[in-house]
């Protein structure tokens, strides 16, 4: 991880319950690690203090995963790194699949790459409202990328934090995490599915994913998304295509 310069990003809201065993496991493998208070309310600062060697942001107020996540972004860059590995505080995610995440971006030859934890959606205890929403999620990033993904909705990600700096974003939640991966496609970051381990077992897990009202904002970016997809980014792609082949033709001649 050190020789990637990646670190570990970890968002938290209220999950003091989980956050602890989720620190020391992410400390087996990096002590590079950024946790975002995203202002919670419960004993959650209490716990960090007790971690004196990872980094924290502490926000006044709760303002939404996506921001949360931006900012912790932010500081990675500040600190020198190029990758940020992002997992859950509600226990859900098993930090021994960090190495996995390491082992493949290690292996690539081109580092823009943008990875999402896939988990197996079919295996027992998997909420009915989390698997729709991923098939629901999957179908429009296909939409607005041509890229076929098992799992878009994912919170395990690797992110090409370097990569990605110059894209703008604007969202603040969850559809955060819709629009970080179709505005890496757009931008020629090449988006990948990694299998990983996932649990649904955990008795004090909390989830503050609000089905409707979260829904709706993701509806919302989607309907944004595709039409700038179909007024935009297809006209774009299909040009540079046609300038590709006009420019190999005419080297094909010329040579």
């Amino acid at each position: 991880m050190d020789q990637l310069k990646c670190c570990v990003i970890i968002p938290t809201y209220n999950n003091h319950k989980t956050l602890k065993k989720v620190l020391e496991g992410v400390l087996l493998y990096t002590q590079n690690v950024i946790v975002v208070n995203d202002g919670s309310t419960d004993t959650t600062s209490d716990i960090l203090d007790k971690f004196s060697n990872i980094r924290t942001i502490s926000l006044p107020h709760n303002i939404g995963k996506g921001y949360a996540l931006r900012k912790g972004f932010e500081l990675a860059l500040e600190l020198g790194f190029h990758f940020a590995i992002t997992i859950d505080s509600d226990g859900q995610h098993f930090p021994d699949d960090i190495p996995v995440l390491i082992g493949n971006l290690s292996q690539e030859t081109s580092k823009d790459v943008l990875y999402i934890g896939a988990r197996n959606m079919g295996q027992k205890g998997v909420p009915k409202k989390s698997s729709f929403g991923n098939k629901f999620s999957n179908f429009w990033f296909w939409v607005e990328t041509g890229i076929r993904l098992q799992d878009t909705q994912s919170g395990y990600r690797l992110y090409p934090i370097l990569a990605l700096k110059d894209i703008k974003f604007f969202t603040k939640k969850f559809e955060f995490e819709i629009e970080a991966i179709v505005k890496a496609a757009w931008n020629g970051i090449e988006v990948k599915n990694i299998p990983i381990k996932v649990t649904y077992d955990v008795t004090e897990r909390v989830s503050h994913f609000r089905p409707f009202t979260d829904f709706s904002r993701i509806s919302l970016l989607n309907t944004y998304l595709v039409i700038l997809t179909l007024l935009y980014i297809f006209p774009r792609d299909l040009i540079r295509k046609i300038k590709k082949k006009e420019l190999k033709d005419f080297s094909m001649k010329t040579f």
